[in-house]
């Protein structure tokens, strides 16, 4: 089975969700054979893509041209379609994301390709086509959906599948796609993206405020459990709302969607609009004075106390470790 992987970037790297999406075809290639290539597009030294390997990538093909630097989803969604051809490639693996469902959907129309977004586990293979689990209602419910298309288009969730690094590294070769200049019709001109030491699409670990937290005054101990761990900053939306915390960190169905291996929720009561927006988390802690906030149904672990007197005694214990 030939499967072709399309990687994102970031400052010349590839990003974290493209790991896993790289992680995620291999598994698939050893349980049904074949090999692993890469796609990736515009600026990337070629010693980072060589790094396609560390997560079972044979082969990374690189188009280079310079008109490719800035995210275009209609040329990204020609070139993918034009590899898919020259590869014969049977199955396309994508990282969940904004650039991700756009580039997916367009390559899908252009080749006639089954495609299933939101995907949550490894496929299952039964004669010319597969069955896989994907998210439905905001992360409510899952769906085995098959496809049974030729050509088949899989959209990735975070954290589906778990990454183990190797030393391996794949063989870079350059590949000059043909450029169209209706896909240019639309261009990115300048992308300006949120600033700080995490970010919250990156963050394997996220603190997160609501209105418990009583005002941007009080929000030093929740910073500090979050410096304690390493981990990206997030809010509800009435957090932002009020202009408590910048509107960057609003997580939610209207925000931010993550799905960081440890989620803290401190002060939020769980609405639904939240609740969409963190269960991707593989694992949910909540801290909360009331007993019955809804946000405990969802939690892996619960406190009920007073977060100003909990979270002052999680940073010192962190930190004693």
């Amino acid at each position: 089975m030939s499967i072709l992987v399309f990687i994102e970037t970031e400052n010349k790297a590839i990003k974290k969700n493209a790991q896993e999406a790289i992680a995620y075809a291999k598994a698939v290639a050893n349980a049904q054979g074949g090999e692993v290539t890469a796609l990736v597009m515009g600026d990337i030294d070629p010693s980072e893509a060589e790094k396609a390997g560390n997560f079972g990538a044979s082969r990374v093909l690189h188009a280079a041209d310079s008109k490719l630097e800035h995210d275009n989803s209609m040329a990204y969604a020609s070139i993918l379609a034009e590899v898919i051809q020259q590869e014969s490639s049977e199955l396309i693996i994508l990282a969940k994301s904004g650039l991700a469902d756009a580039v997916a959907a367009r390559a899908a129309a252009k080749l006639k390709a089954g495609i299933v977004s939101g995907v949550t586990a490894l496929p299952s293979f039964d004669g010319d086509g597969l069955t896989v689990q994907r998210s439905i209602f905001t992360g409510k419910a899952f769906s085995d959906t098959r496809i049974t298309s030729k050509i088949k288009i899989l959209v990735v969730n975070k954290n589906t599948i778990e990454v183990t690094p190797t030393t391996d590294t794949a063989v870079v070769e350059t590949f000059s796609p043909t450029l169209n200049d209706k896909d240019f019709k639309a261009t990115v001109q300048d992308t300006e993206k949120a600033t700080g030491d995490i970010l919250l699409t990156d963050a394997d670990i996220i603190v997160s405020g609501g209105r418990g937290m009583k005002g941007p005054e009080h929000w030093q101990p929740l910073l500090e459990l979050a410096s304690a761990l390493g981990a990206a900053t997030g809010c509800s939306k009435p957090v932002s709302d009020l202009d408590w915390r910048p509107h960057h960190e609003h997580i939610g169905q209207t925000g931010i969607k993550v799905a960081p291996n440890l989620y803290i929720a401190c002060g939020i009561s769980g609405a639904i609009q939240h609740l969409a927006g963190v269960n991707g988390s593989k694992c949910i802690v909540v801290i909360n004075k009331d007993p019955e906030a809804p946000f405990f149904k969802a939690a892996d672990y619960g406190i009920v106390g007073d977060v100003f007197e909990i979270l002052p005694k999680l940073t010192e214990a962190i930190k004693n470790r």
